[in-house]
């Protein structure tokens, strides 16, 4: 515990004698830890008194003065040192040792979990929740290297990844909490209304350039991505661009521009009327068109939405996972239990799709 706060007073002296006027005085009382303790004789040590200066007062200045010590030592020794047990007054109170819960991870699923982490903490006043973005890829190896308790994902880990835990003693634990469309996005002014799993892996390996090809107007294309340390890239690389084939090397054009951000995407879907990107439903904004996806040219175009993710018909659909260094207890998996049963019911409030229906 640190000192407590010191107080500062000054007195002003006025004296008719042949001193005059007495320059401005600054008393200073240490009130610490280790000063209640002593014996009411360190009242009189040099510590409080310079009786230099009290040569200086009138004999009417000096009793005032030795009363006023002396009653503020009554009165704090009287209270038991209560200033020693003054940290909870200043700290409003708190708990003294909060318990802590570090989460980082996925930009998909970090507005998600800040709204977790701010209901939970309503309700479990002595837990702390700190919630930090950076990417699937950022909050696995912060996991790995035990510098967070949760790592959120919006992929499953890479199986290096978990050769690299294991090879640091951790043995990572996957939790589903919710699910998720990825949505393909383009300008509100664009014509196109719909795309095939086909077309989207043609225009993101750079096959298909110009949107006349897919029934649209004689314009180039734009690509937008995510950058690959987000795990939305990795699964739409791998369900989208390679269409689900794990043999594929397929990847995205090189003229592909990666964007640090959903908001990054957001931002350019809505002034380049060229552009296409894709996100998470949950981070689709009313001012960027939402393209219907059809498994092939003979099937069903259909829109991401909760109704499609749960009944499957939506192709681009994915699980959002946290994961642990080893099976969580304690305040970590009372947390873990309470996102996967009664913070349900935030996940559709953020447009994602809750692991069952509220």
């Amino acid at each position: 515990m640190g000192r407590s706060p010191v107080i500062q007073r000054r007195y002003v002296l006025h004296s008719r004698g042949t001193l005059g006027r007495i320059r401005l005085i600054r008393w200073s009382i240490s009130l610490s830890h280790a000063l209640f303790p002593l014996p009411l004789s360190c009242l009189t040590s040099s510590r409080f008194f310079s009786f230099q200066l009290f040569r200086s007062f009138s004999h009417r200045w000096f009793h005032w003065f030795i009363a006023s010590v002396l009653l503020c030592g009554i009165v704090l020794l009287s209270t038991g040192c209560g200033l020693r047990s003054s940290d909870q007054m200043v700290t409003g109170g708190a708990p003294a040792e909060a318990k802590t819960i570090e989460n980082k991870g996925s930009d998909t699923l970090v507005n998600l979990a800040l709204a977790w982490a701010e209901t939970y903490m309503k309700e479990h006043p002595d837990v702390r929740i700190s919630v930090t973005g950076g990417g699937s890829g950022t909050g696995i190896a912060a996991m790995i290297n035990g510098t967070v308790d949760i790592a959120n994902a919006s992929r499953r880990m890479k199986p290096e990844e978990i050769a690299a835990a294991r090879a640091n003693n951790i043995n990572p634990v996957e939790f589903v909490v919710a699910r998720d469309a990825v949505a393909v996005v383009v300008h509100p002014s664009n014509p196109v209304n719909g795309l095939t799993l086909q077309q989207i892996s043609d225009i993101y390996t750079g096959k298909i350039i110009n949107w006349k090809e897919v029934g649209g107007e004689d314009r180039p294309i734009v690509l937008l991505s995510r950058e690959s340390s987000s795990g939305t890239y990795v699964y739409f690389l791998e369900h989208a661009v390679r269409l689900g084939n794990k043999h594929s090397d397929l990847l995205f054009s090189p003229d592909t521009l990666l964007m640090p951000s959903s908001e990054g995407i957001s931002a350019e879907i809505r002034q380049n009327p060229n552009a296409i990107g894709y996100d998470g439903l949950g981070y689709v904004t009313p001012d960027q068109k939402v393209l219907a996806i059809a498994r092939d040219a003979n099937g069903p175009y259909v829109l991401p939405s909760i109704e499609t993710v749960n009944d499957g018909s939506y192709p681009i659909a994915r699980p959002l996972f946290m994961y642990t260094a080893g099976e969580p207890t304690g305040h970590i998996k009372e947390y873990l239990d309470w996102i996967r049963t009664d913070g349900q019911a935030l996940v559709p409030k953020l447009g994602f799709v809750p692991l069952r229906q509220p």
